[in-house]
């Protein structure tokens, strides 16, 4: 009896695992160019410049977000394929799928983001680049 509760927790777990990026194969090309606040042409609530990410199987659409210093920026986050987070590093900020955060870029630099929820065997290839000039 123990040894069939094993295998179905591991069967369960298992399947959680996959499950998390789940999905089919999506043959849409990423857009490879930086999104920039000034180039998104939108403005959400409170002057804040909106920046959408698109999250995928082990991709964002965006490797790289350029804003200038200063700005209030929003990025939203929408899972087209899977369950992701967008973690910014050094801001301390995260996006779960279909929620947005908002904060001012107040520090020059540039600051790894990321997939913050295991999504399967590319998780850790989800990443990129929030630049602040």
């Amino acid at each position: 009896m123990k040894k069939w509760s094993v295998a179905v927790g591991i069967l369960l777990m298992a399947a959680w695992m996959l499950s998390a990026c789940g999905g089919g194969n999506d043959n849409k090309e990423a857009s490879s160019a930086p999104a920039s606040a000034e180039s998104s042409g939108q403005t959400a609530s409170g002057g804040a410049k909106e920046i959408t990410v698109e999250a995928k199987n082990f991709e964002f659409d965006q490797k790289e977000i350029k804003v200038a210093k200063g700005d209030k920026i929003t990025i939203k986050l929408n899972n087209a394929q899977g369950n992701h987070s967008l973690k910014i590093e050094g801001y301390d900020q995260e996006a779960k799928g279909g929620q947005s955060v908002t904060f001012t870029a107040d520090k020059a630099g540039e600051f790894k983001f990321y997939c913050n929820v295991m999504c399967g065997t590319g998780h850790g290839e989800m990443t990129g680049k929030l630049i602040v000039e």
